[in-house]
C-alpha cells in the first residue's frame, strides 16, 4: 500500500471533503428513532442493537426497549429474564446481559449518567472501539471514529488501502485515516454519515459510484479499481453440530422444556431436550424416520413404542428416551447458523407415558399457550414453527 495517502490530503481538500459529505448528510440521511436526539443512551442501545443486525430489524425491538426501560435506572435494575424476552430473536444473546452488566456500572460509578470521555465509556462493560466512538462523537461531540465493516469498506475504497480489514491488527490503519479527515466540528454526524454511505451506496457489491458524494476524492474509483476494495479473506466456514429435538408432550397437552446451563451459547433460554448426534447418525435417522405432514389426529396414529423396521442401527432408545412413546416419522428439520457453528436439528414428537417422565432440576412442563412466557433461542422458535407447521389447525386444545 502506498504509505498513508491520507496524510497527502491538503487542508483545503479535507475541509471541502468534510463539506460535501456533510451536505450530503443533511439531504439524504436516514430518519431513525434513535437519531431523534443526541441522547447517549439511546446511542448506546441502538449501536449494541445494530452490531450483526439490519436496521429494520431493531426498529421495532428498539422501540419495545425503550418503552420497557427508558432509562440507564431502569435497565440496571432490569430482571434478566424480562431482558431477554424483549432481545428474543435478535441473538448474539450476551449484548443484552453486558448491556446490564454496563448499566449496573454506570448506576454505581457514574450516578447513573453515561460517561463523556472515550477511556471511561470504553471500560464499560461490552462496549468496544466501535461503540466508543459512536457514543463520543454523536453524544458529546468529540472526533472519535466509529469504525465497522461499512466504514472500513468506505475507506479502503477511498484511499486504496490494501490491509486485510478481517484482521484486527488492520484497525490501526483505518483508525488514522479516519481521524485525519473526521469533521472536528460535527463527528458525530461525520461518523453517521459514513455508515449510511457504506449502507447504502458504498455497498460490497455493485456500489453506485456514480451516486457517491465522496467519487471526487475517492481514489479507487478515480483508478477504475472499486472492485478490487476492499481486501477481506473469507471466513472458515461454521462448524456444522447435528442434534435430535424432542418435541415430548404429555396427558395435560404441555411440552417439556430444558433451560440451557447458565454460561455458554443461548445461556439460560428454553428449548425442546436437545441431543447431539454424528453427521452418520443424524443421517441415518433422517431416513430411518422419513417426515410426514399430516394433522395431529393422523400424527397420533403413527405413535409406536418401538424402533421401526427399517431402522438397521442400535435402538431408538441408545438415543430417545423409551419412557417416552415415539411417532414413526420426525416433523422435519431446521438449521441454524451462528458466527461459528451451523445448527442442524431433525425434530421427533413423543407422547410421555406418564406425567411423572423424570426431569431435571432444570426442565418444566409448559403448555403451548405459555411459550411466550419463556425466553427462546432462534432453532427453538423455528422448532415451533415447525410443530405447529406439521399439527396446524389440528392441535388438541
Amino acid at each position: 500500500m502506498k504509505n498513508d495517502p491520507w496524510n497527502e490530503l491538503s487542508p483545503v481538500t479535507i475541509q471541502q471533503l468534510q463539506e460535501e459529505f456533510l451536505d450530503w448528510y443533511d439531504r439524504h440521511k436516514r430518519n431513525l428513532p434513535w437519531r431523534v436526539n443526541t441522547d447517549p443512551y439511546r446511542v448506546w442501545i441502538s449501536e449494541i442493537m445494530l452490531q450483526q443486525t439490519r436496521v429494520d430489524t431493531v426498529i421495532d425491538y428498539y422501540y419495545r426497549f425503550m418503552t420497557l426501560f427508558p432509562t440507564i435506572i431502569d435497565l440496571a435494575a432490569a430482571e434478566e429474564a424480562e431482558l431477554l424476552k424483549v432481545w428474543e430473536g435478535l441473538g448474539y444473546y450476551s449484548r443484552a446481559r453486558n448491556l446490564k452488566a454496563a448499566a449496573q456500572q454506570i448506576v454505581t460509578d457514574y450516578a447513573g449518567q453515561m460517561p463523556g470521555t472515550p477511556e471511561a465509556i470504553a471500560s464499560l462493560k461490552g462496549i468496544g472501539p466501535y461503540t466508543t466512538g459512536a457514543i463520543a462523537s454523536i453524544s458529546f461531540g468529540l472526533p472519535e471514529p466509529a469504525i465497522d465493516g461499512n466504514v472500513m469498506r468506505v475507506v479502503s475504497r477511498l484511499f486504496e488501502i490494501t490491509d486485510d480489514i478481517a484482521k484486527a491488527s488492520s484497525r490501526k490503519v483505518f483508525d488514522a485515516a479516519m481521524r485525519k479527515i473526521i469533521s472536528h466540528d460535527a463527528p458525530g454526524d461525520f461518523n453517521q454519515a459514513m455508515m449510511d454511505l457504506g449502507s447504502s451506496i458504498c455497498t460490497p457489491k455493485n456500489p453506485q459510484c456514480p451516486k457517491c458524494p465522496l467519487k471526487n476524492f475517492c481514489q479507487s474509483f478515480q483508478q477504475d479499481q472499486v472492485a478490487n476494495y476492499p481486501v477481506k479473506t473469507k471466513k472458515q466456514p461454521p462448524k456444522p453440530l447435528y442434534y435430535l429435538a424432542m418435541a415430548i408432550e404429555n396427558e395435560e397437552h404441555e411440552f417439556l422444556l430444558v433451560q440451557r446451563p447458565a454460561t455458554g451459547l443461548l445461556a439460560k433460554m428454553w428449548t425442546f431436550p436437545l441431543i447431539e448426534v454424528t453427521q452418520e447418525e443424524y443421517q441415518h435417522y433422517k431416513k430411518a424416520f422419513k417426515s410426514l405432514q399430516a394433522t395431529r389426529e393422523e400424527q397420533l396414529e403413527l405413535l409406536v413404542a418401538e424402533e421401526p423396521d427399517n431402522y438397521e442401527g442400535s435402538p431408538v432408545a441408545a438415543h430417545l428416551p423409551d419412557t417416552v412413546v415415539w411417532q414413526k416419522r420426525h416433523l422435519g428439520e431446521i438449521t441454524h447458523v451462528f458466527s461459528h457453528l451451523k445448527w442442524h436439528v431433525l425434530l421427533f414428537y413423543g407422547r410421555a407415558k406418564d406425567c411423572e417422565l423424570s426431569l431435571v432440576s432444570e426442565a418444566d412442563w409448559v403448555a403451548e399457550a405459555d411459550f411466550s412466557q419463556r425466553v427462546f433461542p432462534k432453532p427453538q422458535q423455528k422448532l415451533v414453527a415447525l410443530l405447529d407447521k406439521n399439527f396446524g389447525a389440528n392441535k388438541d386444545s
